[in-house]
């Protein structure tokens, strides 16, 4: 049977608020991560997962430990209220970030080449109308 679990954490980051979407599916953890700006209302959250979540770039996966344990409600609270007071997201999601991020980079710069290559040649044979035309003109 096949498991996947999710974890949504928003933070405040000067000066937007962010939420981190962590999905963990066959022991792999990817992320993806959403600016908010104005401190988003828990409707608004909500409203937001509803509508967006499946339209989200998630990050490529990493491996990860799933914990698959039971756990009492109030330990749940509990744990809950403790990563309200954490900052930020774990490492292993900052990894998948940072992978997502340079992966993004990568696409930028050979999109970036071609663009520059194209208007090289496109200059190039403008170049080269110009002097037949010239030559014509003779």
């Amino acid at each position: 049977m096949e498991k996947v679990s999710g974890k949504l954490t928003v933070y405040f980051e000067e000066p937007f608020w962010i939420g981190i979407f962590e999905r963990i599916e066959d022991g792999k953890l990817s992320v993806a991560k959403v600016t908010f700006g104005a401190e988003p209302k828990d409707y608004e959250v909500q409203e937001y997962v509803q509508k967006y979540y499946f339209s989200l770039k998630f990050s490529p996966a990493v491996d990860t430990v799933a914990k698959d344990i039971k756990r009492n409600p109030k330990r749940m609270q509990r744990e809950a209220k403790k990563q309200m007071q954490e900052i930020g997201i774990g490492t292993k999601s900052q990894r998948a970030l940072k992978l997502q991020q340079e992966q993004n980079k990568q696409e930028r710069k050979v999109r970036s080449q071609e663009k520059k290559e194209a208007e090289k040649l496109r200059m190039f044979e403008l170049k080269q109308q110009k002097k037949r035309e010239k030559h014509k003109g003779h």
